[in-house]
């Protein structure tokens, strides 16, 4: 039997954390303030989503066992190590996902059900078996898949009510991706050719991933101002997004410069993780600052 340990490495805790929040920020979002979504939806919305974005993480794993096995980032992954077997994991993937549709459909809403639904599908089948190994632009269609929570988060509390402040979170997670996994695909390019995975610096060079990092972080400076202007943030959310994006700008020019430091590129993917989640935090906040303790109790 399988320790638990490598079960719960499967789920790659670390992302579905960073998806969690993403998740519960639209769902305090999706609540005018100085109100708060009931906390038995949150907490039900929150473990539905969380055990479903799992589920797609260790099908994942049993998808690219083969080439996780040929890389030195993934080779210690309990599936290439021999820990859990393929059999193991996928009823474990399985198991987590039937647990976490079904918290959503009795606790929750048939919206977010189904919005749930089509983002493991999108993840597990259409990016994970097939983009993932037939186009260079796996990471910017799949991200689409990656970029869900947040709306799940807000229809889970309000429902397609709305949705459309929702879509410009879902936008700002869909042009953080590119940039933040081919900086990641920039350092470990030397593997990706080793397994064959078109991935951008492999199929068109590093020169063009780089002008592509460059653009896209260009765009999502901007993508990430929709929000205040269109009301549904604040100044404070302003200064913060302006802050951090023009930092992210900075590591996208040095990318840009820096050709041959491959640590430069690693450096912009540990920064764009913080970006994302020092971003999200800046919503909830400009959403509340305002408001005194005693208004929201």
């Amino acid at each position: 039997m399988p320790l638990i340990s490598d079960l719960l490495a499967l789920c790659k805790l670390k992302v579905v954390a960073l998806i969690l929040l993403t998740a519960v920020v639209g769902m305090f979002l999706a609540v005018p303030a100085p109100y708060l979504p009931n906390g038995l939806l949150v907490l039900s919305a929150s473990i539905g989503i969380s055990m479903v974005a799992a589920s797609a993480a260790v099908f994942n794993h049993v998808v690219d066992e083969q080439i996780d096995a040929q890389m030195s980032r993934t080779n210690q992954r309990p599936l290439p190590q021999g820990r859990v077997s393929k059999t193991q994991a996928l009823v474990w993937g399985v198991f987590l996902g039937f647990i976490g549709l079904g918290i959503l459909q009795i606790f929750v809403n048939i919206i977010t059900v189904v919005l749930t639904f089509i983002s493991l599908f999108g993840y597990t089948i259409v990016y994970t078996l097939y983009l993932k190994r037939a186009t260079p632009q796996n990471i910017v269609i799949g991200g689409a898949a990656g970029a869900t929570p947040p709306v799940l988060g807000w229809t889970a509390v309000s429902g397609t009510h709305g949705i459309e402040y929702a879509c410009l979170l879902f936008l700002i997670i869909f042009i953080w991706t590119p940039p933040h996994f081919w900086a990641l695909a920039i350092y470990r390019v030397e593997e990706y050719k080793k397994i064959d995975m078109p991935m951008l610096p492999v199929t068109h060079g590093l020169a063009y991933t780089r002008t592509q990092i460059l653009l896209y972080t260009v765009l999502l400076l901007l993508v990430s101002l929709l929000p205040y202007l269109s009301g549904m943030s604040g100044l404070i959310y302003l200064v913060i997004t302006i802050v951090l994006g023009v930092r992210f700008l900075v590591y996208a020019i040095k990318i840009y410069n820096n050709p041959d430091d491959k640590m430069v590129a690693w450096s912009t993917f540990i920064y764009s993780i913080n970006y994302l989640m020092l971003l999200f935090f800046a919503l909830l906040f400009d959403h509340y600052w305002l408001i005194s303790p005693w208004e929201i109790l």
